[in-house]
């Protein structure tokens, strides 16, 4: 590894004063109840984007004209096609493209067009729990396919899958891939499985592929809808660099569809709520990523590693009590605190009063989550270090 990027993704930043939804105290005293808390919450890195981003926008800030402006088309569809096919070795054509400010709310123009309310939703629990507020919020109904946990490696139940599928009124599927929070990076072979079923019963599959970038070594990423030509159209693949690059404020996302009338129809939805042109500097900071942020994501992923290396010896050292979920891929860790016996609720309240620590409380994902928490290795390894020792003061 590059010795400039250990330097740089150590650095502690300060981020007061930015309006940051993960830092401010306002909204984590709206959130959590406290404000004096060290979050290690939400999806967002507390590393800076690559340089080669902050540039462009500092150079297209200077032109000072912010007028309706779009993006350069071909350079900018050539960065995402030319991104997927050395990343993930999936060829995309320009055409598929939609854009979305953002993946939830792909998500959610996706339900809104292509379900009714009252009709079902599949969701793989304990998930990303927008999810079901966004089913819910749009008067369908959210169905659990709660994953199994066995030996401390979840897999998917095809078998109660399979049963829920069968009903009518079920239209589509939400697949989070890779997995948010348990880590899974799905198989082939598992994708296959869940695809077919879904084609069986006239299902379509909603892909949040978010984290697909942040593979960890020895697993590999497959884009659901490269798999068959049968799953390429049924199926929406909702990409971004939120998470890859740390731009979820600039609200910018594809989603790639290859069905013509289904890319048609959900354009109709984007229009219907008034969503089609994209914010000029999201779509400049991903095509610069995609085009010149690779050396940076090589460097981040070997510091997640590292990070995720100190978080298992220090629990296995100095609390063995937790269960360490070892994730595949994504930044994000799912920790196991059931032996303790604490209900929940309790669990929730001791890490915002006594440990001070502000994590994502497992009971939020649905199903299956309660007892865990869910905690950011995306930080320096001094914050996430601090983060530790406060759990341990107060559960040892």
């Amino acid at each position: 590894m590059d010795d400039d990027y250990d330097s740089v993704f150590d650095e502690v930043i300060d981020r007061s004063n930015t309006g940051s939804i993960k830092w401010d105290p306002f909204y984590l005293k709206r959130l959590f109840g406290k404000e004096d808390l060290l979050p290690l919450w939400v999806a967002d890195m507390d590393f800076r984007a690559p340089q080669p981003v902050i540039d462009a926008l500092v150079d297209r800030a200077k032109h000072g004209i912010y007028g309706y402006t779009g993006s350069d088309y071909i350079k900018y569809t050539n960065s995402v096609i030319n991104w997927f096919k050395r990343r993930h070795n999936w060829i995309i054509n320009r055409d598929w493209l939609v854009f979305s400010p953002g993946i939830v709310q792909a998500c959610t123009y996706a339900i809104q067009r292509f379900s009714q309310p009252g009709d079902m939703v599949i969701i793989q629990e304990p998930v990303y729990y927008p999810f079901a507020s966004i089913i819910k919020n749009n008067g369908r109904t959210v169905v659990s396919n709660q994953l199994e946990l066995n030996n401390g490696y979840y897999q998917m139940n095809y078998e109660d899958l399979a049963e829920k599928a069968k009903d009518s009124r079920t239209k589509i599927l939400i697949l989070c891939s890779p997995h948010n929070p348990v880590g899974r990076v799905w198989t082939e072979d598992e994708l296959i499985k869940l695809g077919n079923i879904c084609l069986e019963n006239d299902i379509l599959i909603i892909s949040d592929e978010i984290h697909c970038d942040l593979v960890f070594t020895k697993h590999k990423h497959t884009v659901f809808s490269s798999i068959s030509e049968e799953f390429a159209q049924r199926s929406f693949t909702c990409t971004a660099g939120s998470k890859t690059f740390n731009l979820a404020g600039l609200q910018h996302s594809n989603v790639i569809i290859q069905n013509r009338t289904l890319r048609e129809t959900f354009k109709v939805q984007m229009e219907n709520n008034a969503l089609t042109i994209p914010n000029s500097f999201g779509a400049l900071a991903l095509q610069v990523a995609y085009d010149k942020g690779e050396v940076w994501l090589d460097s981040l992923i070997k510091i997640l590693e590292r990070n995720l290396r100190f978080l298992k010896d220090f629990i296995r050292k100095e609390l063995p009590e937790i269960t360490v979920i070892e994730p595949e891929g994504t930044y994000l860790v799912w920790l196991d605190f059931r032996k303790f016996g604490i209900p929940h609720k309790e669990l929730e309240k001791k890490m915002v009063d006594e440990a001070k620590l502000a994590l994502d409380s497992g009971y939020k994902f649905g199903a299956g989550g309660e007892g865990y928490e869910r905690i950011n290795l995306a930080c320096p390894l001094s914050i996430l270090n601090e983060s530790l020792e406060r759990i341990v003061k107060v559960f040892s």
